[in-house]
């Protein structure tokens, strides 16, 4: 009676895990990157964001038509000057590659911009804008951490509104383009 099951115990551990071997769980598939080598050294991936056709949702005080149905923002008062937006991210085949969330929140001290890119089977990009628009109405900011492939590099990132100027009736009205630049951070001995 206990040889039978202990080989009903292993045969039931085998059989489950050539079930997971032929029908992974989960199976996330990773769409090519499209990188480019910086002729400074490092590498430039470009992803952007259609809009409205990208945008998840938005969060913010006095947006209502934005959220999914049944919820509410907050209408806690230090909430007031903040916003929270979620996003399909594509990359330069028009293809969705992942979500991006961007932050912004607004004080006395001034503005605060952060961003968070997930791409799956990749990892994860938090990005801090300044929030003062440079020349040609970029905004810049620098790779402050990142996830599993990201983890080990440092770099920039740039964020730019691009009207869509082609009158046709079912394009965007425009994209936000953001731009990193990924340099793997020097080891500190």
């Amino acid at each position: 009676m206990l040889k039978t099951f202990i080989v009903g115990i292993v045969l039931g551990v085998a059989a489950a895990a050539a079930a997971l071997y032929a029908y992974p769980a989960v199976d996330q598939h990773r769409e090519a990157s499209i990188v480019s080598v910086a002729a400074n050294g490092g590498n430039i991936e470009s992803f952007h964001i259609n809009m409205p056709m990208d945008r998840i949702m938005v969060g913010a005080s006095g947006e209502k038509q934005a959220l999914p149905t049944g919820l509410k923002w907050p209408a806690d008062q230090e909430l007031k000057n903040v916003r929270a937006e979620l996003f399909k991210i594509r990359n330069a085949r028009d293809t969705v590659i992942g979500v991006a969330s961007r932050m912004s929140a607004r004080d006395g001290s001034g503005e605060i911009i952060d961003w968070v890119l997930h791409l799956p089977a990749r990892g994860s990009i938090f990005v801090n804008l300044r929030p003062e628009a440079l020349q040609g109405g970029f905004r810049r900011g620098e790779l402050q951490a990142g996830s599993r492939e990201f983890a080990p590099l440092g770099g920039l990132m740039s964020e730019r509104w691009v009207p869509n100027t082609s009158g046709d009736a079912d394009a965007p009205a425009g994209r936000i383009e953001l731009v990193t630049t990924y340099i793997r951070r020097q080891e500190t001995p």
